[in-house]
């Protein structure tokens, strides 16, 4: 599982990354707010550990643009800030547990622990996932590995349907039916190029092949 640290003393950074690390997770540390939230945005990640003082940006500003963009991300807040209403303010825009510096490595793990396992119900609710592809039905967002990108409304629907039948061959006329409503060939290479962008957001690893004389299947493995 991939965790993003943003937080900007490094020993703290250093110390919290090598910990997570030790535990099996992958750990990836931003020093700044304008970044962290960039990356927490850009990238997937299963949980964010979040500074409030940071150079840039406030972590509550972070935090309420993190939780506008990716409201299912577990946010656990770090800060040396212990008063009642950082806390309470921290809650109200999105994160899910607050923990006092100085803190104790293995309680902070152990809350780590519990978000990720509370979050994998409600993630499973919004991901349709075949093979390394994973589409995000409420961001309308597709994930192979680290990348992740958004989709155009024909897209998402034309990967969604390919999601729902990985395996399988799909001819041209029965993607333009069920995808783009159409009773009859209209003579066009709308499905193609659609295919060919799809690609070009998935990347290189995209496993949308080409079945000559057939159609286009969504490889699983």
């Amino acid at each position: 599982m991939r965790i993003l640290v943003i937080e900007d003393e490094r020993r703290i950074q250093a110390f919290l990354t090598r910990g997570l690390e030790a535990e099996g997770y992958t750990a990836v540390a931003a020093d700044s707010g304008p970044d962290g939230l960039a990356r927490a945005i850009a990238e997937h990640w299963d949980l964010v550990v979040l500074d409030l003082l940071l150079p840039g940006m406030s972590g509550l500003q972070v935090l309420r643009e993190l939780h506008r963009e990716r409201p299912q991300l577990p946010v656990v807040i770090l800060s040396a800030r212990a008063d009642l209403q950082t806390k309470l303010r921290g809650f109200e825009l999105g994160a899910t547990d607050y923990v006092s510096k100085p803190f104790s490595l293995d309680e902070l793990l152990a809350r780590i622990r519990v978000q990720l396992r509370s979050a994998v119900g409600v993630e499973d609710e919004h991901v349709l996932q075949a093979g390394r592809v994973v589409l995000d039905l409420a961001r309308r967002q597709a994930r192979i590995g680290e990348l992740v990108t958004n989709l155009s409304d024909r897209e998402f629907r034309l990967l969604h349907h390919l999601l729902l039948h990985a395996g399988e061959v799909i001819s041209r006329e029965r993607l333009l039916a069920e995808v783009w409503g159409y009773g009859f060939d209209p003579g066009s290479n709308v499905v193609d190029v659609c295919v060919r962008r799809l690609r070009q957001k998935l990347g290189p690893d995209a496993p949308i092949e080409t079945v000559r004389n057939a159609g286009y299947r969504l490889a699983t493995t």
